[in-house]
């Protein structure tokens, strides 16, 4: 469906008040008459139009809260930090919102304007550091390594390798990352994991790239 610009309103506007002004004084029934010496109030054309544009274009709050419904938790915080042994600043995941045991996860960080990080990268131009963002895939990715079938949980992942890692855009204060790691190898005996990651944010990707794991007793 097609949505009338702000120009095309403002038109529209403009030409229903011509209109009515071109009725007032042309048809039936006519204006009383002004006495002599007293001014005619007129109606603020332009001002109107831009009411009825601000009235015709404005979502609201609850318009945008629905928009920004988000699915419903698998783990929450909580349980994230039953599996994880990171915690802050270095904990960079919130939720996760889609699970398969063995294979991959989907995970959330909402980027804040009040991270740690952005102190000192950069104070004048905040942006999430790159190294910090492949951290956060590597977490979700833990939430897979870190249980059955996996392992048992008991013991950590260390980075073996990073490899094919490249970045798309900044992520800056605002911006919800979306996460996901799937499993690609694993080796029990050596306790390698290899894992495929990629992120995006509003739909459009940031950084992708291949992940190994060793695990550690």
């Amino acid at each position: 469906r097609h949505l009338p610009s702000r120009i095309e309103l403002l038109h529209r506007s403009s030409a229903r008040m011509l209109a009515l002004a071109s009725f007032g004084l042309a048809g039936s029934p006519q204006r009383p008459a002004v006495p002599h010496g007293v001014a005619r109030a007129r109606l603020p054309v332009a001002a109107v139009a831009e009411e009825t544009v601000a009235e015709e274009t404005w979502a609201g709050a609850e318009t945008w809260s629905k928009a920004f419904a988000e699915p419903e938790a698998i783990f929450e915080i909580n349980r994230i930090k039953e599996i994880l042994p990171h915690r802050y600043p270095f904990l960079l995941v919130d939720k996760v919102i889609e699970f398969e045991a063995g294979k991959r996860c989907v995970g959330v960080k909402k980027v804040t304007s009040n991270e740690e990080f952005f102190n000192g990268h950069f104070p004048q131009r905040p942006i999430m550091p790159g190294v910090l963002q492949v951290e956060a895939m590597a977490q979700v990715g833990g939430l897979v390594a870190l249980q059955e079938p996996i392992t048992d949980g008991k013991g950590d992942f260390f980075f073996a390798g990073v490899n094919n890692v490249k970045w798309r855009r900044p992520v800056v204060p605002g911006d919800t990352l979306v996460m996901e790691m799937e499993l690609t190898a694993f080796k029990a005996k050596f306790g390698l994991v290899k894992m495929k990651g990629v992120a995006y944010v509003d739909g459009q990707k940031v950084v992708e790239g291949d992940f190994q794991f060793a695990m550690v007793k």
